[in-house]
Order: structure tokens, then C-alpha cells, then sequence
């Protein structure tokens, strides 16, 4: 699984340019896509897809996240009737699930990236572009730093997640 990278950039030259820096640190050029803001259209940079655009990872998460949650309180109804029932064997059962779901939660609260192209919804609409580009967990700060250190108009806007299959 990568990193995708948030840089919102004033215009699309600016973003060409930070596109050729985050090529030349190694970064494909399949994994690098831009998102044009209100009113503008690009032209010689990789306009994200359509599934990029209306974030999927955002809903995958969502979705994710509210399944856990429903197993959860299923399991925790369960562990009540099977107490009721006198059960042990299937409450020792329900506590396991109770206890994956929990672990699942907070490994997704605290190591899952949120950050989504929604969170930049302000800057689009002020013609700006969001830069994507998505790269290896182990190479977020490095590329971040080439951004942050050769260009000064651009803005870090996070670090979410993305599947490493086109499209997504």
C-alpha cells in the first residue's frame, strides 16, 4: 500500500514543476496526478481519474470503519444473549470477535492516514490544483522535504492512503 501525497499548488506550471522534482527523486510518472481547481483546466499534466477525483479510498475507509463498527455492537448483542442463555463457550467465543474489533479500530484510528482530497475542497474552489503523487510509505518524508525545500508556493495538504492499482 503507498502514501498518496497532498500538494496544493497556486497553477499548473508550479505543478509541473513539483511533478519533475518528484520524478527525478524516483517517483513514476503513473503515480503522479493532478486535480484541477474551479475554472481550470489542465493541459500538459496527468489529470487524476475520475475514481482519484471522487476519493474511493475515502469511501473505502468509510465503509470499512462503519462495518467494523456494526460487527462490534452484533458481537456485543450476541455476547448478551449468550450470557442470558448461560453459555460459556460461545461468549469466550463473542469476546475473541469483540476483542479483533476493538484491535482493528484502533489500529485504523491510529495507523491509517486520513487525509482526503475532500480536505482540499477549499482550495479547488479557488482555482487552485491539488498535486497527487502517490509514493512508498518509507519515502513520504523524503519526498516531502524535496518539495518543501525547492518550492516554497506549494502546500503540504497531507498524506493519505492509496492501493498501488491504477485507477484508485
Amino acid at each position: 500500500m503507498h502514501r498518496r501525497m497532498y500538494f496544493v499548488l497556486p497553477d499548473e506550471t508550479h505543478a509541473l514543476q513539483v511533478m519533475q522534482d518528484i520524478e527525478e527523486s524516483g517517483v513514476e510518472h503513473r503515480h503522479i496526478h493532478g486535480v484541477p481547481g474551479r475554472g481550470v483546466t489542465l493541459t500538459r499534466l496527468p489529470e487524476a481519474s475520475m475514481r482519484q477525483q471522487h476519493d474511493i479510498a475515502a469511501r473505502l475507509e468509510k465503509t470499512a470503519w462503519i462495518a467494523n463498527l456494526a460487527v462490534f455492537f452484533i458481537a456485543l448483542l450476541a455476547l448478551i444473549q449468550a450470557l442470558a442463555h448461560g453459555s460459556v463457550l460461545w461468549a469466550a467465543v463473542i469476546l475473541v470477535v469483540l476483542a479483533a474489533t476493538v484491535f482493528a479500530g484502533v489500529l485504523f484510528a491510529l495507523r491509517v492516514p486520513d487525509t482526503h482530497l475532500a480536505e482540499m475542497h477549499g482550495a479547488l474552489s479557488h482555482g487552485d490544483v491539488v498535486l497527487m503523487a502517490d509514493v512508498p510509505r518509507e519515502r513520504v518524508h523524503e519526498i516531502d522535504e524535496v518539495v518543501e525545500r525547492r518550492h516554497p508556493e506549494a502546500t503540504a495538504g497531507g498524506v493519505g492512503w492509496a492501493i498501488d492499482v491504477p485507477g484508485i
